[in-house]
């Protein structure tokens, strides 16, 4: 992966794929640009997930059918999805540290883990994962 590469929190890509750039600090805006000109800018298959769930509860809503916007959001330039690998799901059973239960959490850091790319987040229990140095978090 580039120096440039992120993972986008799930939250993250939403706002971003709205261009809802008043949610992201000026650092993380520039940091999701560069990623994406570097064409290093990664969403998790598990945010299709989050994202589907959260659209079939009614926590969220957009213009379009959910499947017809997470088939185009991942169509932006730069933007690509990271999969669900082996390697992936056993190390998100087996992170290090005290990590709580929420399993597409646990996934995302795995993924950034094994990826060795930064996760953007504005969640603070993974910005407290981050502080123990456990994985690499950038604050959105």
């Amino acid at each position: 992966m580039s120096s440039a590469s992120l993972l986008l929190d799930t939250h993250c890509w939403i706002w971003m794929a709205l261009g809802d750039k008043a949610r992201f600090r000026p650092l993380a805006i520039r940091r999701i640009e560069e990623a994406a000109r570097s064409g290093s800018l990664l969403v998790s298959v598990i945010s299709v997930w989050e994202i589907a769930m959260l659209e079939s509860k009614g926590r969220i809503r957009f213009q379009k059918p959910c499947l017809e916007w997470v088939r185009e959001a991942p169509e932006t330039p730069g933007l690509s999805l990271a999969g669900l690998t082996p390697e992936i799901a056993v190390d998100s059973s087996r992170l290090p540290g005290s990590f709580h239960g929420d399993p597409a959490d646990r996934i995302l850091a795995a993924t950034a883990r094994n990826l060795g790319v930064p996760l953007m987040t504005r969640d603070r229990k993974l910005i407290e994962y981050g502080r123990q140095r456990l994985v690499s978090v950038v604050p959105a």
